[in-house]
This record gives C-alpha cells, sequence and structure tokens, in this order.
C-alpha cells in the first residue's frame, strides 16, 4: 500500500493543531463551582477531526447541556485519524470513538470485537475535492493513477473510500501515493503547496477550499444520490462504537450516552444551521466564516441520522467497499449483527 503522510513542516503544524485541541478538550458534567461531579461515571471519547461536521452531534451533545442532564463525565479528545482513534480504544486509552462505522468490519476480520451502539450520519457527507489546476486533467477517480491524493491518515475511513473509488474506477490502489494530510487548514495547505492533486475531505474544509479557489469538487457524497452513484448504497458513517465487553460492562453508562446522541441528533432536524452553529465553538468556524459554515450545514443537514438507528442496508454497502480492497477483510466470514447494536438506541429516552 502506497501511503505517506505530508511533509515536516505538514506534520509539524497537525501536531501543532492536536495539541491545541487537546488543551480544550471538552469535559461534561460540570457543578455550578465549575468542578466534576466525581460520583458520575466517566467516558473519553476520542472523535476523528471534533471540528469536521460530520462529527458534530459529539460537542453539539456538550453545549446542549446534555452531558450534564445524563450524569456523566464525558471527555471529548480531537485526534484527526480515525485509524489511531481506533488503536487508542484498543488499548484502553479511551473507552469510545466517534469515527466511522466501517472501522468495526475491519476490527472484526483482525478477530477483535467492538460495536456501533449509536449511528449519527446516514452517508459519508465527505467530497473528493481536486486542485483547481487540474480541472479537465482529472475527471474522474480513473485518473488517480500515479497521483497523489490527501486522505486524513493511513487506516483512515477516507483512505478506505479514496482505495475504493480508485479500484471501482480501474486504478490498482498501489498505482497511487495516498498521503496523510488531516482535515482544515492541514488539508488546504497540502494542495496549495501542490502536495497533493486531490483529497477527500468534510466540510466546512469544503467550502473554504472551493470558495477561494483552490479546489473543485469531484465527487460529493454529502447526499444520497452521491453517495449511492459513489458507492453503491446507503454508507452509514459518524458512529459511537466501543469494545464490546466495555459495552457489555458498562450498560447503564452506555444507556446514558446514546439517550444523549439520540437527542442530539433529533434537536439538529428540530433547527437550522444558523441555530446549530449559534450553539458551536467560534473556533469551528474560524476558518471558513459563520455564513459559510451555516450554509453548508443547512446543505448538508441531510447526512444526520435522525433516528440513530443502523440504516438496514447500510452495514452491507460497507462489508462490500472494504471486500473489494482490504486484504484484511477480504475472504473473512464477518458476522455483520456484531458489529453494531440498536439495543440502546431503541431504548433511547429524551434527555432534551
Amino acid at each position: 500500500m502506497n501511503t505517506k503522510r505530508i511533509g515536516a513542516a505538514g506534520a509539524a503544524f497537525l501536531a501543532a493543531t492536536i495539541m491545541a485541541a487537546c488543551a480544550n478538550n471538552a469535559s461534561g458534567a460540570p457543578t455550578s463551582a465549575g468542578t466534576v461531579d466525581k460520583s458520575a461515571p466517566t467516558v473519553t471519547i476520542m472523535v476523528g477531526g471534533m471540528s469536521k461536521q460530520i462529527y458534530l452531534p459529539f460537542m453539539l451533545a456538550k453545549q446542549l447541556g446534555y452531558y450534564d442532564k445524563i450524569g456523566v463525565n464525558v471527555n471529548l479528545v480531537d485526534e484527526p485519524a480515525g485509524g489511531d482513534a481506533t488503536q487508542n480504544m484498543l488499548a484502553g486509552q479511551v473507552q469510545g470513538v466517534g469515527g466511522f462505522y466501517d472501522h468495526n468490519i475491519a476490527l472484526q476480520a483482525q478477530g477483535k470485537s467492538s460495536e456501533a451502539v449509536v449511528s449519527m450520519l446516514q452517508i459519508p457527507g465527505e467530497v473528493e475535492l481536486c486542485r483547481s489546476d487540474l480541472k479537465g486533467a482529472v475527471k474522474s477517480p480513473a485518473d488517480f493513477k500515479g497521483r497523489s491524493l490527501g486522505i486524513t491518515d493511513t487506516g483512515s475511513s477516507t483512505d478506505f473510500l479514496t482505495q475504493y473509488l480508485s479500484k471501482k474506477n480501474g486504478v490498482d490502489p498501489s498505482q497511487e501515493t495516498r498521503r496523510g494530510v488531516g482535515a482544515g487548514q492541514t488539508f488546504i495547505a497540502a494542495m496549495k503547496q501542490k502536495a497533493i492533486d486531490c483529497g477527500m475531505t468534510t466540510e466546512p474544509t469544503v467550502s473554504q477550499a472551493v470558495s477561494d479557489g483552490t479546489a473543485f469538487i469531484l465527487l460529493d457524497m454529502r447526499t444520497a444520490a452521491g453517495s449511492k452513484a459513489a458507492l453503491g448504497g446507503t454508507y452509514p458513517a459518524t458512529s459511537l462504537y466501543m469494545q464490546t465487553d466495555w459495552v457489555n460492562n458498562n450498560k447503564p453508562t452506555v444507556q446514558k450516552l446514546v439517550d444523549a446522541y439520540v437527542s442530539t441528533l433529533a434537536w439538529i432536524q428540530q433547527h437550522d444551521g444558523a441555530a446549530i452553529a449559534d450553539k458551536m465553538p467560534a473556533a469551528y468556524y474560524k476558518g471558513v466564516g459563520k455564513d459559510a459554515y451555516i450554509k453548508a450545514l443547512d446543505s448538508e443537514k441531510g447526512i444526520f441520522n435522525p433516528t440513530g438507528l443502523m440504516p438496514e442496508d447500510g452495514p452491507k454497502t460497507c462489508l462490500a467497499v472494504l471486500g473489494e480492497f482490504n486484504p484484511k477483510v477480504q475472504g473473512k466470514s464477518i458476522d455483520l449483527a456484531k458489529t453494531y447494536t440498536n439495543e440502546f438506541v431503541k431504548a433511547a429516552a429524551s434527555v432534551g
């Protein structure tokens, strides 16, 4: 697999971004004096790029005060790569991951057991951007051969999806270079410096890169139609997933978390982009501007799962995608029913 990280300067910038994000981690359930309720359970959730709109429910739940109301101290840790977040979960450093559901399939293929306990996105919300100077030269993933392609990081869902789109369009993934460039400013910098030709990212990075002329949209998976055209079906994306043993041993805590997220998903459906943006930290839309952030939210609000239930045909689509190129999944017998559970969503109580 031909994957590379961005150069030293980009890596240093990315490290600084992570450190800044970690310094501002969200901690739930403060008392009126601003201290943590020590009698409540504490759960650390690592999110694969917290400022991305596709992961918005995790911070929005905090901003709405839902972690306080459910009585769980929730520490949100920002990690720009879903693959790294998964490894931290397996190592026991975090209890949950805010990332794409498909990681659970890949983990089962490796003999590890984890499950998504709530589904937050019905479709990926990902967009394949290409540099503006390549318009006409890159018309589809069939033109990826020999190209440098931006992904969040090796082992991330953007890595999975990029390889799938390449192979589906006749390009062997070994004939391209995939570079881990994160999202936001590191992604845009990589494109402006021509370190990547194309790359997969989400809002608000998409709006910023397109509006300033840095990039054009090659493939758009922010709509159900676009996702189906690119991937062949419903592709559930953002979820909260945890190791199965931890879920089974901490069901009351998991239920509280799911209550908070199902209520957050319902709140999203009841409000427009402006109302949602008003609840988010200003740092989340600083780069693109609040107006553009709101516009992006309004245009892609349909990506959010209104119920939290796993889409019925979603796991099969994810398995089909991973089975196309991932040697760890190919030929393995995968029990999809063990990669997610609707138990907690069906029992969810309203928090608001």
